[in-house]
């Protein structure tokens, strides 16, 4: 797997990172979801430097043109609810691609320190040949990435793989990077160095669903 990580060269890209961390800024649930829509379409455009194109000609008012476009067949997937916002900022930029939606959440079955990733629902087109993007927004333990991936299988064999998220840790980069062939690539705005006990990203920004979309009831 190609690491892509943004971070290692300053952009504006810094500014969004620095207001979904901030604990002030982030109280603004629209602004956060905004700024991760718009941390997405920065990631889109790095990642579409890498598909494949062909060229294609176009008549303006005054003539013909000739453009390299992308002929990727891309299909979106993100995973609920945290990764809806970044979905929306690859969309923007993948305006023509196919959508799929998975539900994957951390299940604790004895104590809040060890979880399984558990998958419900699941809404897919095929995928035989195609560019799959998976998104979700933290890249923490790498596990939810991965669940998903499996959970896929069924509805065919991309022809690539990119994984999209906001922040990870290392030890997530490292995860996906064992669980993914070395023809897939990750983009990411920031990689953070490590993991609690609980297994969520530190420094990180907390619960990305949660500042998204208001806190969630525990069952």
């Amino acid at each position: 797997m190609t690491i892509h990580n943004l971070s290692l060269q300053n952009s504006i890209l810094n500014n969004f990172l620095t207001e979904i961390r901030d604990v002030d800024i982030q109280k603004d649930s629209m602004r956060f979801r905004r700024n991760i829509e718009r941390i997405g379409e920065i990631l889109s455009y790095e990642m579409s430097k890498n598909l494949s194109y062909k060229s294609e000609t176009v008549q303006t008012p005054m003539e013909k043109c000739t453009i390299n476009l992308p002929e990727n067949d891309i299909v979106l997937c993100s995973i609920l609810r945290a990764g809806v916002p970044l979905h929306n900022g690859l969309l923007n930029y993948f305006d023509k691609a196919e959508n799929a939606f998975i539900s994957a959440y951390r299940h604790h079955k004895h104590n809040p320190e060890s979880f399984e990733i558990i998958v419900e629902y699941l809404a897919c087109p095929d995928l035989e040949g195609k560019t799959l993007i998976l998104a979700d927004p933290m890249l923490a333990t790498g596990q939810s990435m991965v669940a998903t991936f499996e959970a896929l299988k069924p509805f065919g064999k991309p022809k690539e793989v990119h994984l999209i998220s906001v922040i990870g840790a290392q030890d997530g980069v490292d995860f996906v990077k064992q669980n993914f062939d070395s023809n897939s690539h990750l983009w990411i705005a920031a990689i953070d160095e490590t993991l609690n006990d609980k297994g969520y990203i530190v420094p990180g920004l907390g619960d990305a669903g949660d500042l998204a979309y208001g806190k969630k009831l525990q069952h």
